[in-house]
């Protein structure tokens, strides 16, 4: 860290941590808070200095535009702890950067990239202890900035507020994933909101995600917004269709989100020999495929789950069942992904970020 920003990060520690009140070994996701959280305010033109405080509850006006305009966007990421103790981050920067890709979407002041890292690892080198080791856990750490300041005018807020937050937790999904093909509702259109980490994305989200939980799904596969012919996300997640040795993914659009997650495969695949093709691909496609026999695999990616593969799909009143691979590529690229996260591999793309 430079000393221009980290050592004028003001510090205020919790008077009694709640760490012993956390049952490590079962940890359920995004549940549980860390003692401290990091805040930064934007007023007067200008982003004022980090600061770290005790998590806590945070006071608004009734007239704060958050609450009526939506200017709110997010990140999620991971820190990790090694054999050693030591801390790790996956590719912290590109997180960093398409944090203020979606805050300029938004009409929002794009976060200086020295308050987002040297205040994130001043807050985890604080929070070290709420990192945790057992398996398949990890801190869930959510920066986010939001419109905290007033007015009912339909207009950019003149304040913001840029936070971190952590959740020791472990593993996003658990058992097997069934997904629907959703035919009516979009995710996303062109020349929206998609590429951006909006909160009002995932909002529009969960009035079609509970009619497909309704009907015994645990996800909806969003497709294109005029045809609903292409496949394009897997609930919040990038989507991944294995058909013979051939993993194939749709390419990012105004649409579809620039996965972290879905980068990393796309480069250990092609490192590994995998064929990859970035292109369309349609619902029959997929159809025929598993009617041929061809249709080896599909999951989902993203930093929360990382991979979860995808045992069924539902479409037009049908479900098709996926083939149980012993040596699956979602197995294969899950592990390759989270060995070099918890530095249990050589990291030859140069992704893993030491916290010193």
């Amino acid at each position: 860290m430079s000393l221009e920003v980290s050592q004028k990060i003001s510090v205020e520690k919790i008077a009694k941590s709640k760490i012993d009140q956390v049952d490590f070994n079962e940890l359920p996701f995004g549940q549980i808070y860390s003692d401290h959280m990091l805040v930064c305010d934007y007023e007067d033109g200008k982003w004022q200095l980090p600061k770290i405080v005790p998590y806590q509850n945070i006071s608004l006006d009734p007239s704060a535009k958050i609450f009526h305009y939506g200017q709110s966007v997010f990140e999620g990421m991971k820190a990790y702890k090694d054999e050693q103790d030591d801390i790790w981050l996956f590719r912290p920067l590109d997180n960093q950067k398409r944090l203020n890709i979606s805050a300029k979407r938004l009409a929002m002041p794009e976060l200086p990239e020295s308050y987002f890292m040297e205040g994130l690892e001043a807050l985890l080198l604080l929070e070290k202890d709420w990192i945790p080791t057992t398996k398949n856990s990890s801190l869930y750490i959510r920066p986010f900035i939001f419109a905290s300041g007033n007015g009912f005018h339909a207009s950019p807020s003149d304040k913001y507020k840029f936070i971190i937050a952590c959740s020791p937790s472990g593993p996003y999904f658990g058992g097997e994933l069934k997904v629907l093909i959703e035919q009516k509702y979009s995710r996303s259109a062109n020349g929206g909101v998609g590429y951006a980490k909006a909160g009002g994305n995932y909002a529009g989200q969960f009035y079609p995600t509970n009619l497909a939980i309704q009907k015994g799904y645990h996800q909806v596969i969003w497709t294109d917004d005029t045809t609903h012919e292409n496949i394009e996300e897997a609930g919040a997640m990038n989507i991944f269709i294995r058909i013979g040795d051939t993993l194939i993914t749709a390419p990012t659009s105004d649409r579809i989100l620039d996965g972290i997650t879905r980068k990393s495969i796309i480069k250990i695949a092609k490192d590994q020999g995998i064929a990859v093709e970035i292109r369309n691909i349609s619902v029959h496609e997929i159809v025929e495929a598993h009617n041929n026999g061809i249709l080896k695999e599909m999951f989902g990616a993203g930093t929360a789950a990382v991979i979860s593969p995808i045992d069924a799909f539902g479409y037009q009143d049908k479900d098709y069942m996926l083939p149980k691979m012993e040596d699956s590529y979602a197995n294969k690229l899950k592990k390759q992904i989270t060995d070099i996260q918890y530095n249990k591999s050589e990291d030859k793309f140069g992704w893993r970020y030491g916290v010193k």
